[in-house]
């Protein structure tokens, strides 16, 4: 297929070049053109200096981006994806965003006979790397459909939850549960190190019982080292829980913890670990 990528951050760089791997003809776009220039250079794809110029003929536009205020940058307005977009042809929308902001785009892309998917991914850069990610849809089944054979260049599971916004909420839901999963390894491994257990057999023996996660396998041993650069950057998972603090006192729906975590990780900012990977909850302990 003819598809574009827009935004090529640690995500969408990978991603793109997943997508000219399995042979789409794929032009990407990036607010630092020198970015694009490299992805060029290394994936032999094509780079348009506007949105609109990346998204020109394509049957699909995927785009990757910072928060709401991005996505509205980078799809509307006279150079936006848009502007771009045949009729016809599909938005599919990897940024983690707010259900708002989804809708408010599925809407505009409908009145123009576009069509629109909330589709924000987990699995963190080396996901994105290894072709591996998980991603979490909202729009119609048919759409979906459509776009799930081309997102099965870089994602091992595709799931489509509902109506549009329904991956935004879905995404909601995994950052909540991640950051509550990895507070519990924090103390856990603080309480090991404190006891003068072998973290290293520690964490290969419960890794393998009902404490197993994730986080453990990747991130237990790092965590032990002090190691914290591995991608999901504290600033960004504070922006995904404004989104789900937002969007859970409009459903009424109790996060008390999910504060409080949210609240250590505003204190490893305050010390200068803004760039840190989420798994710096345990630098707490270190004081």
């Amino acid at each position: 297929m003819k598809v574009a990528f827009i935004g090529l951050g640690v995500m969408g760089y990978p991603m793109a070049g997943h997508l000219q791997k399995a042979g789409h003809e794929v032009c990407v776009y990036n607010r630092s053109e020198a970015k694009a220039q490299q992805w060029q250079a290394e994936f032999s794809g094509r780079f348009a200096t506007t949105p609109a110029l990346a998204a020109a003929g394509c049957d699909i536009v995927f785009c990757c981006v910072g928060n709401d205020d991005d996505v509205r940058q980078v799809v509307l307005g006279e150079q936006g994806i848009f502007a771009g977009m045949p009729k016809g042809s599909i938005l599919v929308d990897h940024t983690t965003a707010s259900a708002k902001v989804a809708r408010e785009l599925a809407d505009i892309a409908a009145k123009q006979g576009q069509y629109f998917l909330d589709a924000p991914v987990s699995g963190g850069q080396a996901g994105a790397e290894n072709g591996v990610l998980t991603v979490m849809v909202g729009g119609e089944q048919a759409i979906f459909d459509k776009a799930q054979a081309v997102m099965d260049a870089y994602a091992r599971f595709s799931q489509l939850m509902g109506a549009v916004g329904s991956g935004q909420l879905a995404k909601m839901v995994n950052q909540i549960c991640f950051v509550n999963t990895v507070q519990g390894l924090a103390e856990g491994l603080n309480f090991a190190q404190k006891a003068g257990l072998d973290t290293d057999k520690l964490l290969d023996t419960i890794g393998k019982g009902a404490a197993g996660s994730w986080q453990m396998d990747n991130r237990g041993k790092t965590m032990c080292t002090g190691d914290f650069d591995f991608g999901f950057a504290v600033d960004w998972v504070r922006k995904d829980l404004a989104i789900a603090f937002e969007e859970a006192e409009k459903l009424g729906a109790d996060l008390t913890v999910t504060k409080q975590l949210d609240g250590y990780y505003q204190e490893i900012q305050g010390n200068g670990g803004n760039r840190w990977d989420t798994s710096s909850l345990i630098s707490r302990f270190k004081k």
